[in-house]
């Protein structure tokens, strides 16, 4: 029972915690209370546990949301935003925050390629920087439970049109593993066990 030599986080053809950072995008009380794809208890508990765990792998996460100095819409919801204490908010008037200044050089400045992408609504404010992103070189990874639409159809069209032109799309559960990768890693694995237990993504078997 002998697990390989670690590959080079930084070159990995997997997601690491150092070639990887999570974007995450328009989280706010308006556009959570307009889902309509899946349960928004469900919505919001998968987001907690995805902003959970790139704190225990330390991903660096790049935090926007839209019209919040316009004081047309809401801040990020006080549930996410306790998790992020340290985490800059940019604030945007554009939909597409991939054509936000100020964002997208928060994103380039991490120096990582391969981007784990949350965002309401799937079919705007994931789909528009995603498919920006896909065509700039990065890769991008939207996280599908932790996202969602204003209808089950705008939801699953959104995420066949960023599929096609090459988003690989994940999960919550897969994220995590895939951080994690190995049980010899001792530092990260109760954390990481206590994350997705709290978040009933799996049962505890540790």
């Amino acid at each position: 029972m002998t697990s390989e030599a670690r590959r080079d986080p930084a070159t990995d053809q997997l997601l690491t915690p150092e070639n990887s950072a999570l974007l995450l995008i328009d989280y706010q009380p308006m556009q959570i209370n307009s889902i309509n794809s899946m349960r928004r208890t469900t919505l919001m508990d998968n987001t907690v546990s995805l902003i959970k765990l790139m704190n225990v792998f330390n991903v660096p996460i790049i935090l926007s949301t839209v019209n919040v100095k316009t004081s047309e819409n809401e801040d990020t919801i006080p549930k996410l935003k306790k998790l992020m204490p340290n985490v800059t908010s940019y604030d945007r008037t554009s939909i597409n925050a991939w054509e936000d200044v100020e964002f997208k050089e928060a994103v380039k400045a991490t120096g990582r390629r391969k981007l784990i992408m949350g965002a309401l609504w799937t079919e705007a404010c994931l789909a528009f920087p995603t498919l920006d992103a896909l065509n700039e070189g990065f890769e991008v990874y939207p996280v599908v439970d932790a996202v969602g639409g204003t209808s089950v159809a705008a939801h699953e069209t959104a995420l066949r049109r960023v599929e096609q032109a090459g988003a690989q799309l994940t999960t919550v559960a897969q994220i995590g593993c895939e951080l994690q990768r190995d049980w010899q890693r001792h530092d990260t694995v109760p954390d990481f066990v206590k994350t997705m237990v709290q978040g009933n993504i799996f049962i505890k078997f540790y």
